[in-house]
C-alpha cells in the first residue's frame, strides 16, 4: 500500500446528505456506517445512534472520508478557508461537468479558466466546503 493522504470532511448531522451529493457529483462507491451499525455504538450517546460514525466515497485513486462525530477535543465545528479539497481532473470535460455539478447551490468563486499550465477553477459547495479543480496541460512525468 501505498502511503497517502486523504481528506476527511467533518459535518454536524448531514454526513449522509453530504456524502450522498459527492457520490452524485463526482461518481464512484458510496459506504456509509452509523453509529448505531458499528461495534462501537455503546460507547455513543443515543443523540449520535443514526449520526455518520465513518463515510467512504472510492473512485479510482481518490478517496474522500467523513463523518458526523463530534470533534475529540470538544470544540464545535467551524467550516473555515484554511483547507480546500483539490481535484485534478482527467480532461477539461470532467472538469466542467465537476463543478457544474459541485457549484449546484453553493457559490462559485473563480468560474472555470485557462491559465499556464491548463484549466483552473473554484467554488464553496453547499455544504460550505471549498473546492480546487484543475486540468493540467502539462506532461505528466
Amino acid at each position: 500500500m501505498t502511503t497517502q493522504i486523504n481528506p476527511y470532511l467533518s459535518f454536524s448531522g448531514n454526513c449522509r446528505e453530504a456524502m450522498s451529493f459527492y457520490k452524485d457529483c463526482l461518481g464512484g462507491e458510496l459506504t456509509l456506517q452509523t453509529v448505531a451499525e458499528s461495534p462501537m455504538a455503546d460507547q455513543w450517546p443515543a443523540a449520535l445512534q443514526q449520526g455518520v460514525l465513518h463515510a467512504a466515497l472510492i473512485k479510482n485513486g481518490v478517496l474522500l472520508l467523513g463523518s458526523d462525530m463530534p470533534s475529540p477535543d470538544g470544540d464545535a465545528l467551524v467550516n473555515g478557508n484554511a483547507v480546500a479539497l483539490s481535484l485534478t481532473c482527467a480532461t477539461p470535460e470532467e472538469m466542467d461537468t465537476f463543478f457544474e455539478k459541485l457549484a449546484a447551490g453553493g457559490q462559485v468563486i473563480r468560474a472555470p479558466h485557462e491559465f499556464f499550465a491548463g484549466k483552473i477553477a473554484a467554488l464553496k459547495d453547499r455544504f460550505g466546503m471549498s473546492w480546487i479543480l484543475y486540468y493540467s496541460t502539462m506532461p505528466q512525468s
